[in-house]
């Protein structure tokens, strides 16, 4: 029989999902109220329209540590009458406004940083520079942690909110290296700053686009990948009594998956007895799958020939 749980899947926890992901959006809210004040301020006196940028970047990452707060928190709801399979999708379609918060802070900076380079200005004060290295070394470290927890949950919206914070270090290096061309060049080398904060932004773009595509997948109830496929499978066709399965069907929603199967099982077997083995089916599938929110046995007889899903 199939004893072995998905340690290697996404989504299986120890703890409440909903509650890491929700203490890790906190943080990252807590941090990026503080750096986007920092920022925007050393921007400002500093002369850098890349820490500006870099600072409108981090006032995004807020609203987005906000929507997935929020999220997590409606996808975290029981099932009840009007929403039958639960709120999960509430977390995917998270994660697919902060994509799209992503891009649209990508596209502003664009246009600012096109509008900086075509109007002449001073270069960025050397002091900016220590602010930026301390800018990407905390916002990595919040990165890996959060991102950490988005692995460990199967959580969409949570790891757009990490690569939020990836995107914040990205901007902060590119702004790093333009102030530091526009130092050392002198005169004329004024522009390196604002060509910077445009580099910044063609990633920002990037990282919001190759986000977008997983959240909408979820949106649009994809198929997860083949292997957790094998492993339920494995699990069904384990239980003793079961000849074959076919009709796998996977659904994610949130954080959770949702799994309707057809088993084949002895035709002579009685209704009750039928009714007990896709009971044990079921187990199986759950301790297999410890996410799994609903899972949906159709049991029927076994004809050879028919063997294996379809």
């Amino acid at each position: 029989m199939y004893k072995q749980p998905l340690d290697h899947m996404p989504g299986e926890l120890k703890t409440s999902p909903t509650h890491r992901g929700v203490r890790s959006a906190q943080l990252g809210l807590l941090v990026n109220v503080l750096l986007a004040m920092v920022k925007f301020i050393t921007g400002v006196l500093g002369n850098s329209y890349a820490l500006i940028a870099d600072a409108i970047e981090s006032t995004a990452d807020i609203f987005s540590s906000v929507i997935v707060w929020g999220g997590l928190r409606i996808a975290a709801r029981s099932p009840d009458e009007s929403y039958p399979f639960g709120y999960g999708k509430a977390e995917s379609l998270a994660g697919a406004v902060v994509s799209l918060m992503l891009i649209a802070a990508a596209v502003g900076i664009t246009i600012e940083s096109i509008r900086e380079i075509r109007v002449p200005h001073h270069a960025p004060a050397p002091f900016t520079l220590a602010i930026l290295v301390l800018v990407v070394l905390v916002k990595e470290v919040l990165f890996r942690r959060v991102f950490a927890v988005a692995s460990d949950v199967g959580s969409t919206a949570v790891k757009a909110d990490a690569w939020h914070h990836r995107s914040d270090a990205i901007t902060s290096a590119c702004a790093f290296v333009g102030i530091s061309l526009a130092l050392v060049g002198g005169p004329g080398w004024e522009m390196a700053d604002d060509w910077a904060a445009l580099a910044a932004a063609a990633i920002i773009a990037y990282n919001g686009v190759s986000l977008l595509r997983p959240a909408v997948s979820d949106l649009m109830d994809r198929s997860p990948e083949q292997l957790l496929f094998d492993a339920i499978s494995a699990a069904a066709e384990g239980v003793e009594g079961v000849r074959a399965t076919e009709k796998l069907k996977i659904r994610k929603a949130g954080m959770s998956y949702y799994v309707d199967i057809h088993v084949q099982a002895d035709p002579a077997l009685s209704l009750h007895d039928a009714h007990i083995l896709s009971g044990q089916v079921k187990g199986a599938i759950r301790a297999a799958l410890p996410t799994a929110a609903g899972v949906l046995i159709h049991m029927e007889p076994f004809e050879r020939g028919q063997e294996g899903r379809s």
